[in-house]
């Protein structure tokens, strides 16, 4: 395994570094006095729309797309996208800014990978260039959408049209003012086999019958994008709005979540990073007991416990990321579901160490802290469970024991 950069993606890494100290993290206390000022928690910040035409001046735009589109004539693979998206991570403004911020990504992907020119022409080019937003619909209120097959939404044909009858909710991105489309996951043939009844359908946010009932805080936070309950009364949109064919939706949600879990990840990692120097310059500035916390012995346990657990993660990101060059997303599907369980969980350590050691400022605003183990604790269930990865790796390691008659 080699997981050397290759010489663009050397070079990616340096004008991204570059960008993110020169320009991203000091645009930070510019965008949340936007936001605090606007009073709106959905608002989007003029700064936000500078650091973007900056990144693609220094052409750090769209680098998430692995494959080749007319769009990404030279994609970066999985390798050299890992640092990347890693280096990313280290500030909340970071992912948007280079327009590879989720749910768009993995929408994007889809799009590129499934779409028809004409969705393309629609939503997939102004979502290339960043002019608009998306979000992907698939969790539902009323069932374990754990488990993707009891998913309900019913996308029934009337003819040229679809109608759509039902809930989700924790829907990522669709507070946001900017996003224009919903990819809805739902049953077009409860009769079919198991992983033929769901099916995709693009559907436009200002589609009558489409409610926004509310959006939905985490541990308190009202997040920029939103995570909102949709209620879908009668939806209805032409057929040609089908993303792929009938009977195809279960295939397509799993070409977009392997890419999009692994992204999760090397996010994760650069939170953890962002978080370990917090850390570490907060406790060589204070003093307790008659020495700086740097001197303290339990002080020095979690920052050498923080950096080898980061550490792992990488490692095990970068052999996933690997993999998903040399043998493709599902031949890697071991260690994406290895390292979705890994990285959050890691990074989360790392986040509430870092919380202890800056005391009762650590759970406050003035810190980026408490509002990084907000996010990352709902990566534990996104994009799927701990428990349901855990259960996919137990059947592996089982499956070299088990016989069949």
């Amino acid at each position: 395994m080699d997981f050397a950069p290759s010489p663009r993606g050397a070079e990616l890494i340096e004008r991204l570094e570059a960008f993110m100290v020169e320009e991203v993290h000091p645009a930070e206390p510019i965008f949340f006095e936007e936001m605090r000022a606007s009073g709106d928690p959905h608002f989007h910040p003029h700064v936000m729309e500078e650091l973007k035409a900056k990144a693609r001046e220094r052409g750090l735009w769209n680098l998430f797309l692995p494959h080749v589109t007319e769009w990404t004539p030279e994609p970066v693979s999985n390798t050299d996208y890992a640092p990347l998206a890693e280096i990313s991570g280290r500030s909340p403004l970071g992912p948007e800014a280079l327009n590879s911020a989720a749910p768009d990504t993995g929408n994007m992907e889809i799009l590129s990978l499934f779409g028809t020119p004409e969705q393309k022409d629609r939503w997939l080019v102004p979502l290339l260039a960043g002019e608009i937003r998306s979000c992907f619909a698939m969790t539902e209120p009323d069932v374990a959408s754990s488990d993707a097959r009891n998913i309900q939404l019913s996308i029934r044909r009337e003819g040229d049209e679809y109608v759509l009858n039902g809930r989700k909710w924790w829907i990522s991105g669709a507070a946001n003012p900017r996003c224009r489309v919903a990819i809805v996951m739902g049953k077009t043939d409860p009769d079919a086999p198991t992983y033929r009844q769901q099916s995709m359908v693009l559907v436009p946010m200002d589609t009558p019958g489409l409610t926004i009932v509310r959006d939905l805080l985490v541990f308190g936070y009202n997040d920029r994008e939103g995570h909102c309950e949709l209620r879908f009364d009668d939806v209805r949109v032409p057929v040609t709005n089908l993303l792929g064919e009938e009977g195809g939706g279960f295939a397509i949600a799993q070409a977009r979540l392997g890419p999009g879990r692994i992204h999760h990840c090397m996010r994760c990692i650069g939170m953890a990073e962002r978080a370990l120097e917090l850390m570490c310059r907060r406790v060589v500035s204070r003093e307790a007991f008659g020495k700086s916390l740097a001197q303290q012995g339990v002080i020095q346990e979690w920052i050498a416990d923080s950096r080898i657990e980061i550490e792992q993660a990488r490692l095990l990101t970068m052999k996933a990321a690997w993999l998903m060059d040399t043998i493709g997303n599902k031949g890697a599907r071991v260690e994406i579901s290895a390292i979705k369980v890994v990285a959050p969980t890691m990074a989360l350590r790392v986040v509430d160490r870092a919380i202890q050691a800056h005391g009762g400022g650590g759970v406050s605003q003035d810190f980026p802290l408490a509002a990084m183990y907000a996010g990352l604790r709902t990566l534990r269930f996104a994009d799927g469970p701990d428990e349901v990865h855990r259960m996919q790796l137990a059947r592996r390691e089982l499956g070299r024991y088990l016989t069949t008659d």
